[in-house]
């Protein structure tokens, strides 16, 4: 009884702060609710039309540039980290939530679906960063957070104000909380004076009732907001959990693929852009054309990474991933969710021979592949913290231990563990660098057609070493990966007979791979070891 006082009392300070009360001095105006509809008004992209097959790097904006000394990352401070960006070889930037929020964090409880969280700057700075990047090549997606909102956006206080607010039915309420529901361990209904809303995240988070025509308009309209203004593209959050129909039915549910599909058609209604979604469930059927168009991997992450470490199933499943999986998959090791595993430093304890070998795994195959901020210098989590914060701290950029040269003034959070060795300034100038590891393979993306977009062809495993061939038009790139600690000579079969394979990584030296009569090559590969061969018929 007292923790239900408790909250009745929270409740009521919460509305109190929105609403005057007679006998009382106003309170401030209530937030705005703009809910207008926008109409689209394509820009005509400046970007190359695959410029999506290229690699994305995932930016934390509050953890990567401090410009104004505060302590918290914004969009000025990656603006002018822009030529880092393109001199590394990115094609794209996925932002996380940079939208007003009411965790003022890591963005996902979204107050105002079309204004900048005011740490990060104005639409202003958004409008800079995005001309800025579009002049370097680089497009530009966000986070959109469809399922909830925060509670503090003012369509849900009007919600949750009255059972007569005309936007009580934008959100999942009943009259009293049901019984028997548990989702990730919790129950997700929170009882109010009003009613009981469903959070399937957090309180602080009410889903939305997408099944009402109104809230899949508004969130389409929004999508328009940003497009207008030039965005790319965006990184769709929680697609599985968009439509609940019981305390079983919850999850991954058949209306989940047409509301993505809808949201989906207003992205490709503008030329150039993409849309990715994160499906925890079923990603392989959430990246159709008739659902998503494209989602995370978020599954073979941690075989890539089982794969660097020498485990021979893993390598096979790796190496079969795109027999049946479409090209449009999204690739990565790691990003700001603990779920889809810890930074790649600390899954592989710091063995820099596992870490190139990862990052050639998921950068060489087919698919999107998303770079988390960092792990092109090996970024570890941050010391002492627990959960998703330890993935987000701020970015690496010298030697530091207190600022790493992120910020003048005492970050946000503790910078990484392991700044010391690991940042920036101090692997610019080495070529054996993992940043120089990182340019290079993304400079082969870039170069060559095939291993941006071509076919994927022929894997072959023979006990640690797998190849494949990725191929385009005339052009063919065969991909020899060593997993295992010793070197190994392997044959490769079906190339086209007599023909010659240039050397163009790890650099482009010695004698070119010659293909006998009967299409068969004999590669000899040093232990923990890439290499790569390029053949262009006439």
């Amino acid at each position: 009884m007292k923790a239900e006082n408790l909250w009745r009392r929270s409740w009521l300070s919460f509305l109190c702060a929105l609403m005057p009360l007679s006998g009382l001095a106003a309170a401030p105006a209530a937030p705005v609710i703009d809910t207008s509809k926008v109409a689209a008004a394509d820009r005509a992209s400046p970007l190359a039309e695959d410029w999506q097959r290229g690699a994305f790097i995932e930016i934390f904006v509050r953890g990567y540039k401090d410009s104004n000394g505060d302590g918290i990352g914004d969009l000025r401070g990656l603006t002018q980290s822009l030529d880092y960006l393109r001199d590394l070889g990115i094609r794209g930037i996925w932002l996380m939530p940079v939208t007003r929020s009411q965790d003022h964090d890591h963005g996902y409880a979204v107050s105002d679906y079309r204004d900048i969280e005011p740490t990060y700057g104005s639409l202003s700075d958004f409008d800079d960063l995005l001309r800025e990047a579009h002049a370097r090549g680089i497009g530009v997606i966000f986070d959109y957070v469809v399922n909830h909102s925060a509670a503090a956006n003012p369509i849900f206080a009007d919600a949750s104000a009255s059972t007569g607010s005309r936007y009580r039915n934008w959100y999942v309420w009943r009259e009293q909380a049901p019984a028997g529901w548990k989702i990730m361990g919790k129950d997700p209904w929170v009882s109010t004076p009003t009613g009981a809303y469903l959070a399937q995240f957090s309180q602080s988070m009410p889903d939305f009732n997408l099944l009402d025509a109104q809230v899949l308009a508004y969130h389409q309209d929004n999508l328009r907001f940003w497009l207008n203004r030039g965005v790319d593209g965006f990184r769709f959050d929680a697609v599985t959990h968009l439509v609940e129909h019981g305390p079983d039915a919850w999850y991954d549910q058949p209306e989940d693929y047409a509301l993505m599909n809808e949201l989906r058609t207003v992205v490709d209604g503008y030329a150039h852009r993409y849309a990715v979604c994160e499906a925890t469930r079923n990603a392989v059927a959430y990246a159709a054309p008739t659902a998503c168009g494209a989602a995370f991997a978020l599954d073979s992450g941690h075989l890539i990474v089982d794969a660097a470490r020498g485990k021979r199933r893993a390598i096979k499943a790796i190496a079969n991933y795109f027999t049946t999986a479409p090209a449009g998959m999204a690739m990565m090791v790691s990003n700001h969710d603990l779920f889809a595993g810890e930074r790649l430093w600390d899954q592989v304890g710091g063995d820099l021979a596992q870490y190139r070998l990862a990052a050639a795994t998921y950068l060489l195959q087919p698919g999107t592949p998303f770079i988390y901020y960092g792990e092109e210098i090996g970024m570890s989590a941050g010391p002492g913290l627990q959960g998703d914060p330890k993935l987000r701290t701020p970015m690496s950029w010298t030697a530091d231990p207190l600022h790493a040269g992120f910020s003048t003034a005492k970050p946000y959070r503790v910078v990484a563990a392991n700044v010391a060795q690991q940042n920036v300034a101090s692997q610019s100038a080495s070529p054996n660098s993992l940043l120089s590891h990182y340019k290079s393979l993304l400079a082969l993306r870039n170069t060559y057609p095939s291993i941006a977009h071509g076919s994927y062809q022929s894997p072959m495993v023979a006990g640690r070493v797998m190849s494949y061939r990725r191929q385009l038009g005339g052009e063919t790139a065969l991909v020899v990966i060593n997993y295992g600690l010793k070197p190994a000579k392997f044959k490769v079969q079906g190339l086209a007979a007599d023909a010659s394979f240039r050397q163009v990584f790890p650099k482009a030296a010695g004698t070119p791979l010659a293909v006998a009569a009967d299409g068969s090559a004999q590669v000899a590969v040093e232990a923990q070891s890439v290499q790569v061969y390029i053949h262009t018929s006439l």
